[in-house]
């Protein structure tokens, strides 16, 4: 593997800078995070190479790791560098509090992606399995039945905001109808999992209501058991006991809401930006699955994915890891890696080597989940509304970020009322 360039120096300086003060370092968090992470992303790759310290919220201490082939040498070493935090070296001595939103993204839990080898095979089976026996039962049908709903609330306006009124919430009422609860609950669900992926303050305040909603639901079941994922996960061969199993309905809730949520906006923004794309769609020429790579390459719905701990002292891009460092993916950075993308504006289409879906053992689980939403929900917004356009300039588009995503503030539009 070929070390950028700047690496030897950025070792030289992150090394030090990460294991003493932390005056140096930047922030992922805050104003100018949330404005500009792309901008923060380069700078960093310019004075430290493919591996740069940095600070979560909290001022907690972490490796960035923005390099492609990094990246996937992470993902693709689970013996070097594991998900069980509970070998997190600030966390054990008390540098983070139990308390710390970051713990929510971070902290260990008895589901598949806090663990490692035979364990994570086991609960991974159990979610896989289920995730695939729902998908064959006419996921489809449920994501027209609710996305006509959520059209039917402002068709006959002329006008919406998609990201608020369809985007934000429609993923979310699906997976209510997949894990067998009220789809009541779906809107205030939706909130609380955006509020855990954002951080702050609320953070632990939405999760602890996420899990008495979660251990509720999982009571139910078991003495009313029907066709959804958490009957799936209760009966299950690999014998997943009361904390498996809520912390895995947790798991597959927040990420695939929040994730499916953003890449939906982000596939409605390139598809409303391009009047070509737009044209092809209608007309059927395009298919949509090819916005949703080109925005995975592009803009990813997790820009920074939480977190690896690394297993013993070792060499990463040129870097020097200390056995219990911290160290969060840059998605976003490493699809734009100039080592494998000396011209980001050449076509990725055919192309499906991005980094959106993690990668290794603990790859998504639920791509094909995120797919069936996304071109259902693309394909039945086109056909339910005439003459769709936005209704503001494409440059007046803004969003806002945290450490772990960029999400669409608005996508305001018109469209034929009827």
């Amino acid at each position: 593997m070929t070390d950028h360039p700047a690496n030897e120096a950025g070792a030289a300086r992150g090394c030090p800078v990460m294991h003493g003060g932390d005056s140096d370092l930047t922030r992922l968090y805050g104003p100018e995070a949330a404005i500009d992470p792309q901008g923060i992303y380069g700078r960093l790759r310019k004075e430290h190479g493919a591996v740069a310290p940095v600070l979560l919220e909290g001022d907690v201490r972490a490796w960035l790791v923005l390099g492609y082939r990094e990246s996937r040498r992470v993902l693709d070493n689970p013996l070097q560098f594991s998900r069980d935090s509970r070998i997190w070296r600030d966390w054990k001595d008390g540098g983070v509090e139990d308390a710390s939103p970051l713990i929510q993204m971070l902290g260990w839990r008895p589901d598949c992606v806090s663990q490692d080898g035979e364990p994570h095979r086991r609960l991974r089976r159990a979610v896989t399995d289920n995730l695939d026996t729902l998908a064959g039962r006419g996921i489809r049908r449920h994501v027209t039945h609710f996305a006509n709903k959520q059209i039917d609330a402002f068709a006959d306006r002329g006008s919406a905001d998609l990201v608020g009124e369809y985007a934000e919430y429609l993923p979310m009422l699906v997976l209510t109808r997949m894990f067998g609860l009220p789809a009541a609950e779906g809107r205030s669900l939706a909130v609380s999992c955006a509020q855990v992926l954002k951080g702050g303050a609320d953070a632990l305040e939405h999760n602890d209501r996420i899990m008495r909603i979660l251990e509720e639901l999982a009571e139910r079941k078991r003495a009313e058991p029907g066709p959804d994922f958490t009957t799936g996960l209760l009966a299950h061969a690999a014998g997943l006991d009361e904390s498996e199993i809520v912390s895995h309905l947790r798991l597959v809730l927040i990420t695939a809401h929040t994730t499916t949520s953003n890449l939906l906006a982000r596939v409605l923004e390139l598809i409303l930006t391009d009047v070509s794309r737009l044209t092809g769609l209608v007309s059927g020429q395009r298919a949509v699955s090819e916005v949703v790579e080109e925005v995975m390459w592009n803009t990813p719905p997790l820009a920074v994915l939480p977190g690896r701990f690394a297993t013993a002292d070792l060499e990463l891009g040129g870097t020097q890891i200390k056995e219990g460092d911290l160290l969060v993916l840059g998605l976003a950075a490493g699809n734009l890696d100039p080592d494998i993308r000396p011209d980001s504006g050449v076509s990725v289409h055919g192309n499906q080597s991005h980094l959106a879906f993690s990668g290794g053992p603990h790859e998504c689980p639920a791509q094909g989940l995120g797919q069936a939403i996304i071109e259902t929900a693309v394909d039945t917004l086109l056909h339910r509304l005439a003459g769709l356009r936005l209704s503001v300039p494409a440059d007046e588009l803004t969003a806002t970020a945290s450490t772990w995503e960029a999400r669409l503030d608005a996508l305001p539009v018109e469209f034929t009322a009827h």
